[in-house]
């Protein structure tokens, strides 16, 4: 296999487009200020720690138009290419980054317009909860890999265990929160193995909701609850969201990072 086919203009009409929601300046503002920069300095840690790739690399971003991603990695030396549903993904970053420093390629994310093994690691973040046919979404990352997969996910068993009685409260502190579908890591890591990736390796984000963090508005106090949450274990039984990386089983084709 080397392309999917090309999904019919119905097809993709059809589809739900969840990165433009999360590429916009609307979203974009959830993570504004002291608190939100805390949020994405969490986020970039941990992925920093699991794509042991070195600069260089050919990483593919799905649905990264908001920039959470891009941009670092960009700057830390990878070469970095965001797919989106939509051209309208890409104006984040065309004003974040020198259009230059990246490519972005707009096509269906469940039929991703890339050859098979075309990268070294392919990323999703903000985007596995709001794809209502995720299993796809999975099997597309991992045919795109030659490494590995990382991804980032709401985590069934932490506080998400009863969003539903909190959603009500949590969309008036956020104001544009979506619902979303939580995961088991054991769901997520079968799903992965079907498509021969394993050796899982994660890193929990929050113990507290986010949403928590941002009713209390102050960087200081959320940095050292969750500071104190990390040291006692909590984070790491029941954090969320969780990152994840997988990696593909057989030895990837070639040696070294691809030219």
């Amino acid at each position: 296999m080397v392309f999917p086919p090309a999904p019919e203009r119905s097809s993709l009409a059809a589809r739900a487009l969840a990165d433009v929601e999360t590429s916009s300046e609307g979203y974009a503002r959830r993570f504004a200020g002291p608190v939100g920069d805390y949020f994405l300095e969490v986020q970039e840690r941990l992925v920093r720690e699991l794509l042991v790739e070195p600069p260089g690399a050919r990483l593919l971003d799905v649905g990264g138009g908001h920039a959470q991603l891009a941009e670092p990695l960009v700057r830390a030396g990878y070469r970095v290419t965001v797919v989106g549903s939509d051209e309208s993904c890409r104006e984040r970053l065309d004003r974040r980054l020198d259009p230059a420093s990246f490519e972005f390629r707009c096509g269906d994310l469940l039929a991703l317009p890339f050859a098979d093994r075309s990268f070294d690691v392919a990323l999703a973040f903000r985007l596995l909860p709001h794809v209502d046919d995720w299993a796809r979404l999975v099997a597309e990352l991992c045919r795109v890999a030659r490494r590995a997969v990382i991804v980032d996910y709401p985590e069934r068993r932490s506080f998400n265990a009863v969003q539903g009685l909190f959603f009500g409260m949590k969309k008036a502190i956020e104001k544009n929160t979506r619902p979303f579908r939580c995961f088991a890591r054991s769901q997520l890591v079968r799903e992965f193995a079907q498509s021969g990736f394993g050796r899982p390796a994660s890193r929990p984000e929050f113990f507290l909701p986010m949403a928590a963090y941002r009713a209390l508005g102050s960087r200081p106090l959320a940095r050292g609850l969750e500071a104190a949450c990390r040291a006692v274990g909590l984070t790491g039984r029941l954090g969320s969201p969780v990152v994840l990386r997988v990696e593909r089983l057989e030895p990837p084709r070639g040696a070294g990072v691809e030219p």
